[in-house]
């Protein structure tokens, strides 16, 4: 099979092929709470806590009580930007714990905590299984949004916004390496974007777990096809739904996830072999030189930046993320995914048309 054929087949199958099931029923229950200075107890079994606040951008910190003993005080680690200026925490493990207490960082004020029941959903049915798709580098896993339990009530009504795709962002969630339920972890971080960061949906287009499987991020219509607004027809543009994970240069820009922490650790192999694919697949279908920068537009702001195609998340916006380890990669991951696609005709690209734009997530 030509690599050709192979990337059409990644346009059908990693961004087409879901996993079908029943809607679940409370598959992510939260709570928000104000923080003060008194313990909080949200009334369900927390799994994550996410804590927002404005004003001063150092680190705060929190504690757990599990089984009436509260665990010692440690470092509440940053997060990306929330809506609006707001300061978020990266989500933190609650281990099940049944009450959180919260110190602000110095200066803060208006301080919320959520608490995140990631329970897995209820179904009708046994759960499928894992999806497998054909892309440039194999077959791999796919968890299709019903798949991994995404909770459609929590997400905004607004339709969803599309735009040519310019650039493709790699990302770190900074949750926990070695993960023992990435499915949770993905419904806590759609739980923490929706309601902490009040984004309309899950910021990322795609996330990767530490075995390589992909996972559905932000709703892209009702077609089945992830991260695109169906396939276009021939002279169209390719359209991408708008994401949050890029403040200020999310249109046209797609978000890619890899689930863990990277600051001092590297993905795994399998993280990394199933990141070089998907960056293939939608560098080939978009017309992305995956070896080269471009000189990036947004379309709602008029904002510019020179970046490269494939960049990190810290090109665009002050920030560790994607971490010191995964970032470091980045040059070879791009050589890679060139060797992939080198010699395929790149997809055509025009200006397309564009749906309702929510403005907090340009």
């Amino acid at each position: 099979m030509s690599l050709r054929s192979i990337a059409r087949l990644a346009l059908a199958g990693l961004m087409g092929l879901s996993v079908i099931l029943p809607s679940p029923a409370a598959a992510t229950v939260t709570r928000m709470a104000a923080v003060g200075t008194a313990p909080l107890r949200p009334g369900i079994e927390m799994d994550f806590v996410s804590v927002s606040w404005r004003g001063s951008s150092t680190r705060g910190a929190i504690r757990f009580q599990r089984a009436d003993r509260w665990t010692p005080w440690r470092v509440l680690p940053l997060g990306d930007p929330g809506r609006r200026g707001r300061v978020t925490s990266a989500l933190v493990p609650a281990g099940g714990a049944q009450a959180v207490q919260v110190r602000l960082p110095r200066g803060a004020t208006d301080g919320q905590a959520v608490a995140i029941d990631a329970s897995p959903p209820r179904y009708g049915r046994e759960k499928a299984d894992f999806a497998r798709v054909i892309t440039p580098v194999g077959p791999i896993c796919y968890l299709s949004r019903a798949a991994w339990g995404a909770d459609e009530t929590l997400r905004g009504a607004d339709p969803p916004a599309y735009f040519p795709v310019q650039a493709l962002t790699v990302h770190h969630t900074a949750t926990a390496n070695d993960d023992p339920d990435p499915a949770a972890t993905v419904r806590a971080i759609y739980a923490q974007h929706v309601v902490a960061n009040g984004f309309a949906d899950i910021g990322y287009q795609l996330l990767v777990d530490e075995r390589g499987c992909v996972y559905e991020g932000r709703a892209s219509g009702e077609d089945g096809l992830p991260v695109f607004a169906g396939l276009p027809l021939p002279g169209q543009p390719l359209l991408a739904v708008n994401g949050a994970h890029a403040v200020g240069f999310n249109a046209g820009n797609v978000g890619i996830a890899l689930l863990g922490d990277f600051t001092d650790r590297a993905p795994t192999p399998q993280a990394l072999r199933t990141l070089v694919g998907v960056l293939a697949a939608l560098s080939f279908v978009s017309g992305l030189d995956p070896g080269g920068q471009v000189e990036y537009v947004n379309p709602i702001s008029g904002a510019t930046l020179t970046v490269d195609a494939i960049a990190g998340h810290r090109d665009w916006n002050p920030t560790e993320c994607p971490g010191d380890r995964l970032y470091e990669l980045l040059p070879d991951a791009r050589a890679r995914v060139a060797r992939l696609v080198a010699g395929i005709a790149p997809a055509p690209t025009a200006i397309g048309r564009v749906s309702a734009v929510d403005s907090s997530t340009t």
